[in-house]
């Protein structure tokens, strides 16, 4: 399957390492990014959620309506509206964008995040709440005629869109997380599931899990895996580890000038983070490329686990984890706008490259295989007439010694050759 890459859709230039230079939505800035990311091999980017964020669907309907090809990756909190609305704003921006929306649904990891807009459920019925939520949003999707819902967070009578998405039959639902609940909730209902990097061994482990809550929930299809990494590359090993560390760098001073937002108390409350500090407590370095001293500067927030190298380095690295089963990856950079640009010019061309060839070698050893059952099975079809005809002709009184029919005696060795083979 050709892999696929996930770039952010920012609204201005601001990351862990640099402030911003202008206002929180960036109208120029916000279409920068985006043609950067469709000029440079990206297939799709992410306008994220955040509780005093700009409202990131309008921004996407800004970009796609002025992009012709990036498809738009759309962080949504259920506890924000209600899912009759949402659905038709979903529906309304498919449209706007001739069907290149993927909606990503965020439970929510953190209770004082969440609490910033009303939401004070805890973190079980957040995840109970989101897959009602995701439930209701499909049928509406798919749904023409009129209907009600009685469930344990929504309750509506009669309801129908008139606003219906481009693609059929339903856009894409994504899905993070990395506890027993979040596995429960995105097996069931997920189309993409997403995971932060970690190394290939824990990265495999939680493939794994996602697999089996979606055959738990009783489903045939399981969803495509998306993995998240901090690509942090330079022309030499030399040069991208310089990089790397003061990269590190900024990210602690911003930290320690009290620069940059973070969670209250010490410890972070979701499982994906508490995961990404504890493998960073663990060792620096893990196979190829990964690197954690991101994540432990900015106590496991998010995506910030790096792969650092050259751009050939980080291409063999996103390809291990291509070999392990997934086909999307993420990256962000902590130059936004030049690193967009730099690993599209130089590290997306090598990966998919390297998956073609690999998609041509696994076509070619599928094809041998079934060009040698078909062999086989011809060969046994051949015999087993053949076995047919003897039998047949001794039935009919034609003799049954070699003496009496020479024919019969010359097939035989033949079509025991080809049982044996």
């Amino acid at each position: 399957m050709p892999v696929e890459f996930l770039g952010i859709a920012a609204t201005n230039d601001g990351s862990e390492t640099t402030a911003r230079s202008g206002a929180a939505f960036d109208r120029e800035y916000t279409l920068r990014l985006g043609r950067a990311h469709e000029d440079h091999g990206w297939d799709r980017v992410l306008f994220a959620y955040g509780s005093g964020s700009p409202d990131p669907a309008p921004a996407a309907a800004y970009l796609a309506s002025r992009l012709d090809r990036l498809q738009i990756l759309l962080a949504h909190r259920p506890n924000v509206s209600y899912p009759t609305f949402a659905a038709k704003t979903f529906a309304t921006l498919d449209q706007i964008s001739g069907g290149r929306l993927t909606v990503h649904f965020i439970t929510g990891g953190n209770d004082h995040e969440q609490r910033r807009e009303g939401d004070t459920l805890t973190k079980d019925e957040r995840y109970a709440r989101t897959r009602e939520y995701i439930g209701i949003v499909k049928r509406i999707w798919t749904t023409h005629e009129p209907f009600g819902h009685e469930g344990e967070h929504y309750r509506f009578q009669d309801f129908v869109s008139d606003v219906f998405p481009v693609q059929q039959p339903r856009p894409d639902v994504s899905f993070g997380g990395s506890s027993p609940a979040a596995f429960a909730a995105g097996g069931a209902e997920a189309d993409i599931y997403c995971l932060w990097g970690e190394p290939l061994a824990r990265t495999a482990e939680q493939i794994e899990a996602v697999k089996a809550a979606a055959r738990a929930a009783g489903r045939t299809e399981v969803p495509r895996i998306q993995v998240a990494f901090r690509p942090i590359i330079a022309p030499t090993e030399e040069l991208a580890w310089e990089k790397a560390h003061r990269t590190v760098g900024a990210i602690r001073q911003r930290k320690e000038q009290g620069l940059v937002r973070h969670r209250r108390g010490s410890d972070p409350e979701n499982t994906g983070s508490q995961r990404l500090i504890a493998i960073a407590e663990a060792g620096e370095r893990y196979d190829r490329a990964l690197w954690t001293p991101t994540a432990a500067a900015t106590g496991g927030a998010g995506n910030s686990n790096a792969l650092v190298g050259t751009p050939e380095t980080v291409a063999q690295a996103l390809l291990d984890y291509y070999d392990l089963g997934v086909d999307i990856l993420s990256a962000r950079g902590y130059d936004l706008l030049g690193d967009a640009i730099d690993f599209g010019r130089h590290v997306i061309p090598i990966v998919r490259e390297e998956v073609a060839k690999r998609d041509a070698e696994r076509e070619a050893r599928r094809g041998a295989e079934r060009d040698a059952e078909r062999a086989a099975e011809q060969a046994a079809d051949q015999a087993a007439g053949r076995d047919t005809d003897r039998d047949t002709g001794q039935a009919a009184g034609r003799g049954t010694g070699p003496d009496t029919n020479p024919d019969t005696d010359r097939t035989a060795p033949a079509a025991l050759t080809a049982v044996r083979g």
